[in-house]
């Protein structure tokens, strides 16, 4: 990435929240590291949906971020779920390339740095933490996420036919047009597959990098495995009828990041 002195160019990175009173202090100290990072290069505003939390969460959002001119807290009064909260992140965001980030930091936030940097390098629209690409990592996350996960993630590969290892993610880099024009339509956190196909459906290019998922170190998941599991099937469910329905659809065009790109430091 490079920076024109003469103008300052905007990113924006927005985190779902929902009762993560534990971690706001992480994701403060976390966001503020990548935003000296890019400060060369941009600068970075901070969407945080407050999805309905019950806890202290709200309160601590506004503790440590409600002095800072480039943050918003925005708030739903009851909980509406991951996809809703990433939507209304979406319509505030005002950046040229907007990020979205779990808010337990099992991806690093400084890991934006290298979707952006590919965004950059391949012209991609979209691009996607991947951790079931054959470079990527997994470490300390519980076996029945990673089978659900990579079994999901495989389905949609297959039914798409898009050259992509991981479709859950929610860790990535949006060009603004994708945020304002894509449509989908869950909730929860089907969100994040459903965002991927539906990006590949409307003709944009998306890009996945390795990566490394870890556990989160603070607070719960708040995931509802059955749940979730049922919104998955019902998508599977209605692409393999589009699919049956609309032979004469196109192939979908998707690139993936066939070199790994991890930093000295993780190798």
């Amino acid at each position: 990435m490079t920076g024109n002195p003469k103008t300052r160019r905007l990113f924006s990175v927005i985190a779902p929240l929902w009762n993560e009173e534990a971690g706001v202090a992480q994701l403060h100290e976390k966001l503020n590291r990548l935003r000296r990072r890019l400060k060369p290069v941009a600068d970075l505003e901070f969407i945080l949906v407050d999805d309905g939390s019950s806890d202290r969460t709200r309160q601590n959002l506004y503790s440590l971020f409600g002095g800072d001119p480039l943050a918003r807290i925005l708030v739903h009064p009851q909980n509406r779920g991951l996809g809703a909260a990433m939507r209304t992140g979406f319509e505030n965001a005002s950046g040229e390339i907007v990020c979205t980030i779990d808010a337990d930091c099992s991806y690093e936030p400084e890991g934006l740095l290298r979707l952006i940097e590919t965004m950059e390098r391949t012209g991609a629209d979209v691009v996607t933490a991947s951790p079931y690409h054959p470079e990527g990592r997994v470490e300390g996350v519980a076996g029945w996420r990673i089978v659900l996960s990579k079994g999901c993630s495989w389905f949609y590969r297959w039914i798409s036919g898009a050259r992509l290892h991981t479709f859950t993610s929610v860790f990535r880099a949006y060009r603004a047009r994708v945020t304002k024009e894509l449509k989908f339509e869950a909730d929860g956190f089907l969100s994040a597959a459903e965002i991927a196909i539906r990006a590949v459906q409307q003709g944009f290019v998306v890009a996945e990098t390795p990566m490394m998922l870890r556990a989160r170190s603070v607070g719960v998941s708040k995931m509802k495995i059955f749940q979730t599991i049922a919104s998955h099937l019902r998508l599977m469910r209605s692409l393999v009828i589009q699919k049956l329905n609309s032979r004469s659809v196109g192939p979908m065009e998707m690139t993936t990041v066939s070199r790994p790109a991890w930093p000295k430091s993780e190798v």
